[in-house]
């Protein structure tokens, strides 16, 4: 295990000598400064909030064939798997660690608006969207059916854990990143 673990750190640093920190820094300043905002308020959409909720939607859609409980259960799914999946591919196509970072990132921001709309199952404040005259609370309806309706704070809970502690990943490995292209680059002008 440790072995591959020094393979990673390696590759890693082997990848960011010969890359320009001047594009990567602005974003990672912007990851930061969402990630904060998240934590500190629950209804803050990121930029990337609007492509999150059309994956969220697009979900119900993908698994509506499949039952009432996988098709308001796809949507959370999808909206969570996406960013995963652009994540891995960036690492394991692209082999692009700072990119894994940006979708590490996009991850935490969408399980904090996750988060948020557990949260809201028993309280049925936040705006809904959906198609037709009736629509469903995902998780009001979900968590309900399952009888944990009174646990919907819990879920939210350790579902803002589990964000920041991505967060504080992906920060963690862009910092160090971008922090080693810095010191590359000024040494490349020495």
């Amino acid at each position: 295990m440790r072995d591959t673990v020094e393979g990673l750190l390696d590759d890693a640093r082997d990848w960011s000598e010969s890359r320009s920190p001047w594009a990567r820094l602005p974003l990672l300043l912007y990851l930061v400064y969402a990630g904060v905002r998240h934590l500190l308020d629950p209804m803050y959409r990121s930029w990337f909030a609007g492509l999150t909720l059309v994956l969220h939607e697009l979900g119900h859609l993908f698994f509506s064939a499949f039952g009432q409980t996988l098709m308001l259960l796809g949507g959370s799914l999808t909206q969570l798997a996406a960013p995963a999946l652009v994540a891995a591919y960036l690492l394991f196509f692209q082999r692009d660690w700072f990119g894994l970072s940006v979708g590490v990132s996009w991850l935490s921001f969408s399980t904090f608006e996750l988060a948020t709309y557990v949260d809201d199952a028993n309280k049925n404040q936040l705006a809904l969207v959906g198609m037709g005259d009736k629509v469903l609370h995902d998780w009001d309806t979900l968590l309900t059916q399952w009888h944990l309706l009174n646990h919907c704070g819990t879920f939210a809970f350790a579902l803002r854990a589990l964000a920041t502690l991505g967060l504080v990943a992906a920060f963690g490995l862009g910092g160090w990143l971008v922090y080693r292209m810095l010191r590359s680059d000024r040494l490349a002008v020495d």
